[in-house]
């Protein structure tokens, strides 16, 4: 069995890179991608990892692209993480991000929430590499008793339309995938129940983004049931695509996500790995 969604300190998971290649060998993986958000500086160190304990890594990132009225995430992987197009457009994410988070404990700040931005920047990659996201200024929240949980920081503040949300620059579709096949990767729609469409809408903008470059959909995803694993599938078969598949594990961060595993209904075959590279 594989993982093809993993995430760690580099972005907004809780194990290292090599934590994370010994957990997967632990759970009997055969290969496992590391997809953290917007940045491949983890990559090295976790192909390296993963090679010590006798698995598979697979270099891969997670991007947010600009999508209404849901969210849209396009996985990547088996890219050049050295390819100059591809690190100048996650640079750039990155940078709005940082604009974005600064933005949001400033309004935090207004609310009464006293927050400092290396208090939240410690809970990210210990090396300084780490991307900050929202997952890291909640748990800043949760350490000074602003919220006693995930899910009130962000049904109150941090989510879309929240008294203390703030946009940041996204890439289009397009553009995500086309960086993404630039540097010789395979680009694929993350778990498709988060753009918020109905069956009709969705086919169809699978269909535009097969236009665009998209060889592939997460069909296997920790919450994903039946049915939309069988819809999503029916988009696969249709448009000649990868099924992929993946935990979205995050550690402490998400601990009912077992890696590999998800919620225990997510088994991804070694054969997906085998189409994915092909």
């Amino acid at each position: 069995m594989i993982d093809l969604h993993t995430h760690s300190t580099f972005s907004d998971g809780s194990l290292s890179p090599e934590e994370l290649a010994t957990l997967a060998a632990d759970a009997d993986l055969s290969a496992v991608a590391l997809t953290d958000h917007d940045t491949t500086d983890g990559v090295p160190r976790f192909i390296k990892a993963c090679e010590d304990v006798g698995i598979e890594g697979v270099p891969g990132v997670e991007i947010s692209v600009d999508f209404e009225p849901g969210t849209m995430h396009m996985l990547g992987f088996f890219m050049d993480i050295n390819n100059t197009a591809l690190q100048a457009a996650l640079l750039n994410i990155r940078e709005g991000r940082e604009q974005r988070n600064r933005k949001i404990i400033e309004k935090l700040c207004n609310l009464g929430m006293e927050l400092e931005w290396d208090e939240v920047a410690s809970l990210a990659d210990v090396s300084g590499k780490g991307v900050i996201g929202r997952p890291h200024i909640m748990q800043a929240m949760m350490n000074r008793g602003y919220v006693a949980a995930k899910d009130e920081a962000f049904d109150k503040f941090l989510g879309k339309g929240k008294s203390a949300y703030v946009d940041r620059f996204r890439l289009s579709p397009r553009e995500g995938i086309e960086c993404i096949r630039a540097a010789g990767g395979v680009p694929v729609l993350a778990h498709p129940f988060t753009l918020g469409l109905k069956f009709g809408k969705l086919r169809r903008c699978v269909g535009e983004l097969v236009g665009y470059g998209l060889q592939g959909i997460e069909v296997y995803y920790s919450m994903h049931n039946d049915a939309l694993r069988s819809q999503y599938m029916s988009l696969v078969e249709e448009f000649s695509l990868v099924a992929t598949g993946g935990s979205d594990f995050h550690g402490d961060m998400n601990p009912s996500i077992q890696i590999g595993r998800g919620f225990g209904n997510v088994k991804v075959d070694d054969s997906v790995l085998v189409k994915l590279r092909r």
